[in-house]
């Protein structure tokens, strides 16, 4: 195999007590903290940006070129927040990492905070995974109760608190803005930007927001140079992630590895397909907001360049595998319910675009829809496409846009035949309640 794991983040979570600050200490932790702490904040953000560490969240931006763009200090706070709020369908990388290991993300706060100036920070979890809030609780406890937050910490004269605070579930809120206005208390929609977060952010103050594995990171590339983590994965694109693999394959989970992986060497990792019989029909390189990939995109490989030049995006490296017996419809259709639910309804062309989005691939979904309901659909993603007020109505396109240019002989099928009498028998073990019902 041209390329192997690099179990880092994931190193110890087969250990019967992974997520405990004793398990963590065993695994060189908190050392980065103590070597940060006499570093100089400016050799810090240096160090992110020598690192060629990119955002794990999705849009891939440089992560110290974010803590950069910070102003002068003017005496005033400034804020940490980490975006914990993993919702988008078929990502599951975060929430695994805060259970698994949740003093990775502490280390990387403290670390984070110190280099940009930050004395408060706040960790953003989805409220619906409660076992996730209570262990990222815990850890917090854990790291005041042994001097790596708090007042005074290591005796270097540098305090920090850090808040877990639990959302109220909604998918706009993973959405950096609308995240800030929900940490407010206030209703979670994306604000006009600018002025972006950097300037007038939480509490109108200085304020970097960074993904759950992106300040995870950071306590590996101090403790073992940027080179070392610039030295995995591509040229542009560097450094490990965590690949989510989901769907039909035999063993389903996450997979550390080098940027640059191919699908095709994460299935074979994943002991091959679930059903060795069933090929390989569709799949996602980057959760359901990309634009899904075919079977000849299995060596395209995984990193921020080259799956957007074969026309998606890596994003949060959630790898959803689709075989041979899954109507590509019928998946789109699911998505686009799910995104005409969570669109907040701020801007018109996300409000009723994903309303009508819906109820054309109901009609195709149940054999009842016209030609025209294809063209109408990839006429409908062009008037959101660009005029959405934040990235959920331009996310919620990819997939229709890209299942009509792939799949569209499948799109035509559904003018005269439902979903379920195009596919073999074992479909039908899909067809749910709801479906009944449309039918009936």
């Amino acid at each position: 195999m041209a390329t192997q794991l690099t179990p880092i983040l994931t190193k110890f979570w087969d250990h019967p007590q992974s997520w405990t600050l004793a398990t963590y200490e065993d695994n060189e932790g908190y050392q980065a903290l103590k070597q940060a702490l006499t570093m100089e904040p400016a050799d810090l953000v240096q160090m992110a940006k020598d690192s060629g560490l990119r955002g794990r969240g999705g849009a891939g931006f440089p992560t110290g070129m974010k803590w950069g763009f910070l102003p002068p200090d003017d005496g005033g706070p400034r804020y940490l927040v980490v975006n914990a709020d993993e919702s988008e369908p078929g990502t599951c990388k975060d929430i695994p990492l805060m259970m698994a290991a949740p003093h990775f993300l502490i280390e990387g706060v403290a670390i984070t905070s110190f280099a940009i100036g930050c004395n408060h920070a706040f960790i953003y979890v989805r409220g619906e995974v409660v076992h996730v809030y209570r262990r990222l609780l815990r850890a917090v406890e854990e790291a005041y109760a042994a001097g790596y937050l708090g007042k005074d910490i290591q005796g270097t004269g540098y305090d920090l608190d850090v808040t877990v605070h639990a959302g109220a579930g909604a998918y706009i809120c993973g959405e950096e803005t609308a995240l800030l206005d929900s940490l407010e208390g206030r209703r979670g929609q994306p604000r006009l930007k600018p002025p972006f977060p950097a300037v007038a952010g939480l509490y109108a103050r200085p304020t970097v927001v960074n993904n759950v594995e992106s300040i995870a990171s950071i306590p590996p590339i101090l403790l073992h140079g940027s080179d070392w983590f610039a030295d995995m994965g591509t040229e542009k694109s560097q450094g490990f992630g965590i690949f989510s693999l989901s769907g039909h394959v035999k063993y389903p989970g996450q997979y550390e590895a080098p940027l640059g992986i191919t699908l095709r060497e994460l299935i074979d990792m994943a002991g091959g397909m679930r059903d060795p019989s069933k090929k390989l029909k569709f799949w996602t390189p980057g959760g359901s907001s990309t634009p899904i990939f075919t079977d000849r995109h299995l060596d395209v490989p995984l990193d921020f360049e080259s799956v957007a030049a074969e026309g998606s995006m890596l994003g949060t490296r959630a790898l959803q595998i689709f075989d041979e017996t899954v109507s590509v419809v019928r998946a789109v259709s699911r998505w686009i319910d799910f995104y005409k639910h969570e669109s907040c309804g701020k801007c018109t062309p996300c409000r009723e675009g994903t309303w009508w989005l819906a109820q054309v691939l109901e009609r195709l979904e149940h054999g009842k829809g016209t030609p025209e309901d294809i063209d109408k659909l990839v006429d409908i993603c062009d008037n959101i496409l660009g005029r959405s007020f934040c990235a959920l109505g331009d996310g919620a396109t990819s997939p229709v846009t890209s299942a009509v240019k792939y799949f569209r002989e499948e799109f035509e099928v559904g003018c005269h035949t439902p979903w379920w009498e195009a596919f073999p028998p074992e479909a039908s073990t899909l067809f749910n309640q709801r479906s009944v019902k449309v039918n009936a």
